[in-house]
């Protein structure tokens, strides 16, 4: 592995740092959604895109810098340190724009793309469902085909950002009547059009970035699909491929910070504690250098495979037992979320209420574990007794 930038990754680097420091703050804390945040990101947005920092590797030719893998690496690398408002352009450009671009038209690249890149429309992903969450391929959604359109009816969950969204891509089935993962379709939908209907869940950490979203004859025009009918699986494949990557890491407290906090608070004196930080900071250390064998792979042209899973496994885990810990040793100071009364501005509290969440979004940590069980160890697959049936034989 090389844990070196090249000459060249390291002019990047310092061009992208310089480009950063002249437009945002760097970042004290965690990340601070205040009222105009939605507003703040689109602008943030826009100067990326002016700048073609946007999306890296994106061809010029529809906004992009025409940049290498390593080079977008780089770019997250640094803009992480600084206070940027990302959060409601993570889905759309990370994971269902790229699939438009896969999958979709010159039609849909050129009505789409540059709008998103540019920050002028926000995309959300709808495929849960409340019998199908890991088990995406469960789901009962449907589409009906009537003449040139489809209709669509059926119930999504957990969908982030809906609720600020202007399009999504839906994962819906065309065919109930052969194996469940050959019957799907995905279409690109209009979130703002008659019988889509939005309804945020109020999250136990105050938030609401989720959402219900329901569709009662929903049409939309069969130009607007995107694959072949029936072949939605392996479009889907795409995205959650992105979104499994996109999920890896985790924007909370680590050790370091935990550390500093339990220094001004006097717990370092404390044997048990002091093992448990140990732990944090192999665990953080053998992550970092499973992702510098992903930067290796990038930096020489080549793919990472499925063993980038093992990211969103093991931060999900070390968030939430960081957290805990955290507020453990806050003693009955450690019920208080209020961000001007509760110690480290409630970061650990506030990181605690969503983190069991992470654990869940872009694959549970059991299809996660399935996958590098399956793909990177080699050992057999789970019995599938659905696996040849008619997904309506169930």
């Amino acid at each position: 592995m090389d844990f070196t930038d090249s000459t060249e990754e390291a002019a990047f680097r310092a061009e992208a740092n310089a480009f950063l420091s002249q437009h945002l703050q760097p970042k004290k804390g965690a990340a601070i959604r205040t009222g105009n945040y939605l507003q703040r990101a689109k602008a943030w947005q826009k100067v990326k895109a002016e700048n073609r920092f946007a999306q890296i590797t994106w061809p010029k030719e529809i906004g992009g810098r025409g940049g290498s893998p390593m080079q977008q690496v780089i770019w997250n690398q640094e803009e992480s340190k600084f206070d940027a408002p990302t959060g409601p352009f993570a889905i759309g450009l990370g994971m269902c724009v790229p699939t438009v671009i896969a999958f979709g038209s010159d039609e849909h690249k050129q009505r789409y793309v540059q709008k998103a890149l540019f920050g002028d429309e926000i995309w959300c992903q709808l495929f849960s469902e409340p019998a199908a969450g890991s088990d995406v391929a469960g789901l009962k959604t449907k589409a009906v085909k009537d003449g040139d359109d489809w209709v669509i009816n059926g119930q999504k969950v957990w969908t982030s950002g809906a609720h600020y969204s202007d399009y999504g891509i839906v994962l819906v089935r065309t065919d109930p009547d052969v194996p469940k993962h050959k019957g799907l379709t995905m279409f690109i939908v209009d979130m703002k059009q008659e019988g889509v209907e939005i309804r945020p869940i109020h999250q136990a950490s105050g938030g609401s970035e989720f959402n219900e979203v329901y569709f009662t004859d929903v049409r939309i025009a069969d130009s607007d699909r995107l694959g072949e009918p029936g072949m939605g699986w392996k479009v889907a494949l795409v995205t959650l491929m992105n979104e499994r990557l996109a999920v890896g890491g985790s924007p909370g407290p680590d050790w370091a910070e935990i550390m500093d906090y339990a220094r001004s608070s006097g717990s370092m004196s404390d044997a048990a504690f002091r093992a448990k930080l140990a732990d944090w900071y192999v665990a953080a250390q053998g992550y970092k250098l499973t992702k510098f064998r992903t930067q290796t792979a990038l930096s020489k042209g080549e793919t990472p495979g499925p063993e980038n899973s093992i990211g969103k496994v093991i931060n999900a885990n070390h968030l939430q037992d960081i957290c805990n810990s955290a507020i453990e040793m806050q003693d009955h100071y450690g019920i208080i979320s209020d961000k001007d009364h509760a110690p480290a501005d409630a970061i650990f509290q506030e990181s605690f209420m969503w983190a069991p969440g992470l654990r869940i979004a872009g694959g549970t940590d059991e299809i996660l574990k399935n996958i590098i069980a399956e793909r990177v160890l080699g050992l057999p697959q789970d019995v599938r007794v659905d696996k040849d049936k008619p997904f309506s034989a169930f």
